[in-house]
This record gives structure tokens, C-alpha cells and sequence, in this order.
């Protein structure tokens, strides 16, 4: 869908929200039920607790992490079961599982992160994403002659290359980190030669979570604040969902002590959240930033964060793009270990949400949902 001017948006949370038969959303009941029940026979292979039974943290063992920098600093719930929606026009096709629960939802958190810049942006706090972060901000995480060349944009496309530390957490972590199913992270926090920046896609939570502090610097106060009022509250979510930092991310801002808050829950902390307030979110940002008639975040950022980037075709400002044949040029997602996942087809108006599916049959269940349209 080109205009969403006049598209159908759930009522705010505590309300019903509206739901459409698949008959009449353009799917096949019986595919579209396949699918569902694919994703609840395919369980995330994670512990409940988070914990293995020798009590590892299941990111650190899921990244072969070791050595100085894997101590847990940020809050650790027990998760829930499968659970996820289905959206057509706005409206819910299918539903399972507890859909309120407020779980983790690790490396998603990363598209918030991404909206909220293009708030900055909006709002002039950013000016030209490709200056570097040194010149809106005064700070000496990003002074220097090779920090000193990182932008807004190296960031939030994850080709920065910064280095240092910030929270206690080294860059380093994260250098040969491969991701998803069957990642080779043998390597994963060997230190190795850093790149020009902007010259070389690197999956870096230090990284990212640099990004967030710099985002609290210019808007100089808390970001889920800032995304409570500007984002989540205008889109009728609930007022569960919180999103935490480390004990270690406390900084002083015009002489108040605020917790500045990471991209995922690599260290624990991270975005607490429902499945349904992830749909109401992946409906705003596939609806070009469009809720009820408001522009929440420019249509012209919304775009560009759907861009590819040049280190990484199907990466854009922290979102992933379609990347395999059969489905949507279009499509996009945010995905979090675990594995959790937004999935939008903005041409077809859909959003799927998926909590604690095994990762290595996301695909599966996308494949299913797109084979149960008529």
C-alpha cells in the first residue's frame, strides 16, 4: 500500500483490537493455521530462565563469549512460550500464545534505537547523518583521529568501526562475531586491525550501545522516555514494557544521574516488551512512520532506514531487508536472539510477530505465511 492516509489502526491498548477472518484478509485458513502452528512446534531451544543448567547466560553461550568482558550487568527475566500476531490492514488475522507477556527482546531493541534517531533527526537534533557524531557531540568517545571520522550514519548502518570501551564492555567483545543459525564464532573476540570508518560491516553490540549513549546526549534525557512520549504512547501501546540498562550505564546529564540504555540484552537489560506493542511498532514503521494521520517519524527517515547499506546489502539503519529469493523485494525486519522477530511486507500491508521461535526456522514460518495467501 502507497497511502496509508486513510488506513485502519488498532485502538489503544485496553481496547479491542479488530480482527479480520483469513478468508477475508486474502489467506487460506487452513495455510495460514500451518503456519501458526509451525511457529508454536518450533521452539526457541533456550532455556526458560536464560540460564543453562551450569549457569551460563544463553548470550554468552551463544556467542562462544569468555574472557574480560561477560559479566551480566543488566536485568534477566525468565522468558515466556512461542507466542506471536499476524497483521492484515491493521487488524489481527491470527494470534498465539500470550501475546501481553513482557519478555526480553534482545537485538530488536536495535530498531527502536533506529526510530528514535530518526526522531533526533526530525527534531534538527541530528543534522546530516553523515557528519561525524564529534561535531554535534562534545564528548570524548568520538574525538580523536580515528573515532573522530565515525558519523550518524556509520553507526546506525553498524560499519562504524569504533573503538574503545563504554559500560565496561570493550569493542574487542564483538570483533569476528558472526551471527545467525550455525555462526562460526570460534574467533568471536580476537582482536583484529580495524578499518577506515564506514568501510567494513561489523555486528558490534559495544557499538551499538555507543549509539544509544550518543542518541541520550542529544536529546538530553532518558530514551525510553523520549520513545514513551514521541512513539509508543501516540500508538496506543501498553505502559508495560520498560527498557533497562546496566548498573555500569548511569551518566550525568545537566547534573542528573540517567541510565543510558543498550541495543540488545547481550548483557542483559535491554527492551522488556509484549508481542502486541512490537506489532503496533512494526505497523508504524511498514506504514512509512504514519499513525492515524500523524507523521511520527518523517516518511524520508523511514525510507532511508529501509535503504541498503554499501558494507551490507541487506542491512539498513539497524534493520534487516529482504535477502533471499521468495519473498517480498520490500520486506523487512527487526530481530532479536532468541529468536524474536518483526517481520512487514508493506506492500501487502502485513506484520508478523514471533516470540521465541527456534532461529533456524524463522524462515520456515515466513515461507508458510506467504504461501497461505490467495
Amino acid at each position: 500500500m502507497s497511502d496509508h492516509s486513510a488506513a485502519f489502526v488498532p485502538a489503544p491498548h485496553q481496547q479491542a483490537w479488530d480482527r479480520v477472518s483469513p478468508a477475508d484478509a486474502g489467506f487460506d485458513s487452513a495455510r495460514l493455521q500451518a503456519a501458526v502452528a509451525f511457529a508454536q512446534a518450533h521452539e526457541s531451544p533456550w532455556p526458560r530462565s536464560l540460564y543453562w543448567p551450569d549457569g551460563a547466560y544463553v548470550g554468552n553461550r551463544e556467542w562462544n563469549e569468555s574472557g574480560p568482558w561477560t559479566e551480566i550487568v543488566g536485568p534477566v527475566a525468565e522468558r515466556g512460550g512461542p507466542a506471536g500476531l499476524i497483521l492484515k490492514g491493521g487488524r489481527i488475522v491470527a494470534e498465539w500464545g500470550d501475546t501481553a507477556r513482557t519478555d526480553m527482546t534482545f537485538s530488536i531493541a536495535k530498531s527502536y534505537l533506529s526510530v528514535l534517531a530518526g526522531v533526533a533527526f526530525d527534531d534538527g537534533l541530528i543534522g546530516d547523518v553523515d557528519a561525524p557524531v564529534g561535531a554535534t557531540i562534545d564528548d570524548p568517545h568520538f574525538s580523536g583521529p580515528h573515532n573522530g571520522k565515525v558519523t550518524w550514519r556509520h553507526l546506525l548502518q553498524q560499519s562504524s568501526e569504533w573503538q574503545g570501551e563504554i559500560f565496561g564492555k570493550s569493542d574487542q567483545v564483538d570483533h569476528n562475531r558472526q551471527i545467525g543459525p550455525r555462526a562460526d564464532n570460534s574467533r568471536k573476540g580476537q582482536r583484529r586491525e580495524l578499518k577506515a570508518p564506514g568501510s567494513f560491516y561489523e555486528y558490534n553490540d559495544v557499538r551499538v550501545n555507543v549509539l544509544g549513549y550518543a542518541l541520550l546526549k542529544v536529546f538530553g534525557r532518558p530514551l525510553p522516555e523520549v520513545l514513551r512520549e514521541r512513539i509508543m504512547d501516540p500508538i496506543g501501546a501498553s505502559r508495560d514494557w520498560r527498557w533497562q540498562g546496566y548498573s555500569t550505564s548511569f551518566v550525568e546529564i545537566d547534573g542528573q544521574r540517567v541510565q543510558s540504555v543498550p541495543g540488545g540484552g547481550h548483557w542483559g537489560g535491554g527492551l522488556f516488551i509484549g508481542a502486541r506493542d512490537h506489532a503496533r511498532f512494526g505497523l508504524l514503521v511498514a506504514r512509512k512512520g504514519e499513525w492515524n494521520g500523524r507523521q511520527l517519524v518523517s516518511r524520508g527517515w523511514i525510507e532511508r532506514s529501509l535503504t541498503p547499506s554499501p558494507t551490507l546489502p541487506n542491512y539498513g539503519y539497524l534493520w534487516w531487508l529482504a535477502a533471499r529469493p521468495g519473498v517480498p523485494a520490500g520486506s523487512f525486519s527487526a530481530l532479536g536472539a532468541g529468536t524474536n522477530v518483526i517481520w512487514a511486507d508493506p506492500e501487502q500491508d502485513i506484520v508478523a510477530v514471533l516470540r521465541w521461535i527456534d532461529g533456524a526456522s524463522s524462515d520456515g514460518f515466513v515461507d508458510r505465511l506467504l504461501a497461505a495467501r490467495v
